[in-house]
């Protein structure tokens, strides 16, 4: 367990790469010239440029444990030459492979699959998306998963996509993990930003479900509403639950972990709300809280974000 009962934990949201806004906004006739342009979004914010970046963070704090979400997974098929191979774009993949490089070994513990969709771009190839949520464990720590499930919300937002109406898959995923006889639970999740009570019912279908244990319990995760309670009222009903914030009791300054442009290039940090969490319950001792990702000089050498939020670190207790 580290240093006898000491944990690290990171969350991060990778971002999807793009802006998928006008795809939902699309008319039918729309769409395929929509999707041209959300893929160039995302080919512009060059995720395997900004893995580099963000594995170069992972290093410098060593986390135990890492939830991330937007791990997302995109595909190109070149429809007019199927002999062409599918082009990947795997974000777990490519930063386990960015951490072994350089000396890291992570390996993944429970990953939800999330939203899907494959639609046609104007160039006639198909564009796929796999939105993702995982939890990566640190190998050689002397932590143990011995159990690991992963659940869809039974409340996900409905929306409308050229015409047909889509779900907005989201979920959530736990470990349970001994280390030095103590055993403790690890959530992950990214909750909905764009529907209130599809979010508040997600967060409550968390709070009656996994968290619901005796154990010592951690929240990781994108919970969309703010801690200072001007959004949705979904973070102020885990800390009635219960829960404490991390950052609360071992950061420094506002904590603002979101958002960046979706191009990744606005030249002063736009981040000014603290969305992202880690959260813990039942007998954790927090120590110290930082954000990463957050700073000019974390930027890559083309100058873009590693992600449109910033990351969070907690290092917390079990005594």
């Amino acid at each position: 367990m580290g240093m006898k009962g000491r944990i690290t934990f990171m969350t991060w949201n990778l971002y999807v790469g793009a802006d998928l806004g006008p795809i939902y906004t699309a008319e039918f006739n729309e769409l395929p010239q929509r999707v041209t342009e959300v893929f160039r979004q995302f080919l512009a914010t060059n995720f395997p440029e900004r893995v580099k970046e963000i594995a170069r963070q992972i290093a410098l704090n060593k986390p135990d444990i890492i939830g991330l979400q937007e791990a997302e997974l995109w595909l190109l098929q070149v429809m007019p030459v199927p002999s062409l191979p599918i082009v990947k774009y795997n974000f777990i993949k490519l930063l386990l492979k960015e951490l072994r490089k350089i000396g890291l070994h992570y390996e993944v513990a429970a990953t939800n699959d999330n939203a899907a969709a494959s639609l046609l771009s104007s160039e006639g190839n198909s564009v796929s998306l796999l939105d993702r949520n995982t939890i990566l464990v640190r190998k050689q720590t002397g932590l143990h998963v011995i159990q690991s499930i992963s659940e869809e919300f039974q409340e996900n937002l409905e929306v409308t996509i050229g015409g047909q109406l889509f779900l907005i898959v989201r979920g959530w995923s736990y470990i349970d993990v001994k280390a030095d006889g103590r055993v403790f639970r690890v959530i992950n999740t990214h909750l909905e930003p764009l529907s209130e009570g599809g979010q508040i019912a997600q967060g409550n279908e968390i709070l009656n479900g996994p968290a619901k244990t005796n154990l010592p319990v951690i929240v990781l995760g994108d919970l969309n509403s703010d801690a200072d309670g001007t959004g949705t009222p979904t973070y102020g009903n885990f800390r009635s639950e219960g829960f404490e914030d991390v950052w609360e009791e071992a950061g420094q300054g506002a904590g603002f972990t979101c958002c960046q442009d979706a191009d990744l290039l606005n030249g002063l940090s736009l981040l000014n709300r603290r969305i992202d969490f880690i959260l813990f319950n039942n007998g954790w001792m927090p120590i110290r809280a930082e954000l990463v990702g957050e700073d000019q000089s974390d930027r890559t050498p083309t100058a873009l974000w590693p992600s449109d939020h910033a990351g969070m670190v907690g290092i917390l207790f079990l005594p």
